[in-house]
C-alpha cells in the first residue's frame, strides 16, 4: 500500500459512549422489595414521635441492634470473614464513610419527626430524590430535563411547607429544616452505597455501614448530652419496632436492591412514604395535616412524580 492511498484510510472512530442514566425502570424483582420497604420505612416518623426517649438515643439503637445482629452473621462465616478482609481499601472506606453519613441522616431526621408533624417532617425527607438526582448529576450520569422540572416543582411545594410551619412555630419550622438535611444525607448515602454493593455483599456492607453510624450517634448523643438508658419499657418496644421495621425492612431492603437499582430510583420510590406516614399519625397519634399544608404536599409529590417518569420513551443507559 502506498503512502498516497494508506492517507485515504480513514482513522477508527471510538465509539460514543452511552450516557449512564441515573433515571431507570428497576428490575422486576426489585420492584416488590422496593414495596416493602417502603412500607415499612413509613413506619418510621409515627414510631419517633410516639417513642419517650431521646432522638439521638432512639437513632443509635436502631443502628446498635441492627450490627449486632450483623457482626456474628458475619464474623462466625469463613466466607464472610473472608470478603471482609479482602473487600480492599477503597471499598472498605466507602463503607464506613456512607455509615458516618447515614448516622448523619439520623441525627437530623430523628428530632425533626418529633419537633414538626409526622407529615410534614416526612414531606421534607422525601425530597430524597431531589438531592439524589443533583448528585447524579454532579457524578456525571444523565438526568432529562423532566426531573429538573420535576425538582423545580418539589421545591416549590416545600417553600409552601415551610411557610405554613414558619406561620405554625418555629420548632415545627426547625423541624422541616432538618428533615430537609436528612434527605439531602440520605441521598448521598444512598449513592455511595450503590458503589459499594457493586462488590460487597449485603450482610458485609450492612455490618460496616451500620456501625458506623453507631458510632457516630454515639458522638452525637454526647454532644448534645442525650442519655442511651433509662427509658420505660413502652419505649424499649416501640424502639425495637423500629429497628424490625424501619431498620431491617426499610433501609437494609433499600440496601439490598442498590446494587441493581440507581439510588435516584430508589430515593423517589420513597415518596410514597408520604401519605403512608400521615395516614399512621392521624390514625395513631391524632396528627391531622393542616388543609394549608395539603397544596404543599401535592406540589412535592407532582414534582417527584415528573423525576421517577422523566426517562420515559428515551434511549439512555
Amino acid at each position: 500500500m502506498t503512502a498516497d492511498s494508506a492517507a485515504t484510510v480513514p482513522a477508527a472512530v471510538p465509539p460514543v459512549p452511552l450516557r449512564v442514566s441515573a433515571v431507570h425502570r428497576p428490575p422486576k424483582a426489585d420492584v416488590a422489595v422496593l414495596g416493602v420497604a417502603v412500607t415499612a420505612v413509613g413506619t418510621s416518623g409515627p414510631l419517633i414521635a410516639a417513642t419517650a426517649a431521646p432522638a439521638m438515643a432512639i437513632a443509635f439503637w436502631r443502628n446498635a441492634i441492627a450490627t449486632a445482629v450483623f457482626a456474628p452473621y458475619v464474623l462466625l462465616r469463613a466466607n464472610l470473614r473472608a470478603e471482609l478482609r479482602g473487600l480492599g481499601r477503597r471499598t472498605t472506606m466507602l463503607a464506613i464513610v456512607s455509615g458516618l453519613i447515614l448516622g448523619a441522616h439520623f441525627a437530623t431526621w430523628t428530632p425533626s419527626a418529633k419537633l414538626s408533624s409526622v407529615a410534614s417532617a416526612t414531606a421534607f425527607a422525601a425530597t430524597q430524590p431531589i438531592f439524589a438526582a443533583i448528585v447524579a448529576r454532579i457524578l456525571g450520569h444523565h438526568v432529562p430535563r423532566r426531573a429538573f422540572a420535576g425538582i423545580g416543582v418539589a421545591f416549590a411545594g416545600v417553600i409552601v411547607l415551610s411557610g405554613v410551619d414558619f406561620h405554625a412555630s418555629f420548632r415545627a419550622f426547625e423541624g422541616d429544616l432538618l428533615a430537609l438535611t436528612a434527605a439531602a444525607f440520605a441521598a448521598v448515602y444512598m449513592t455511595i452505597g450503590g458503589e459499594v454493593r457493586k462488590t460487597a455483599s449485603l450482610p458485609t456492607y450492612a455490618f460496616l455501614c451500620y456501625g458506623a453510624a453507631s458510632v457516630f450517634l454515639i458522638g452525637a448523643a454526647g454532644v448534645t448530652g442525650s442519655g442511651l438508658v433509662g427509658f420505660s419499657g413502652n419505649a424499649w418496644v416501640k424502639i425495637l419496632a423500629l429497628t424490625l421495621l424501619a431498620q431491617f425492612l426499610g433501609h437494609t431492603l433499600f440496601n439490598r436492591v442498590v446494587k441493581t437499582t440507581s439510588a435516584t430510583v430508589i430515593s423517589t420510590s420513597i415518596l410514597l412514604e408520604v401519605p403512608m406516614a400521615a395516614v399512621i399519625a392521624a390514625i395513631f397519634l391524632h396528627q391531622i395535616p393542616s388543609v394549608w399544608a395539603i397544596p404543599g404536599a401535592v406540589l412535592i409529590l407532582g414534582g417527584l412524580l415528573l423525576v421517577v417518569t422523566a426517562n420515559r420513551g428515551q434511549d439512555t443507559h
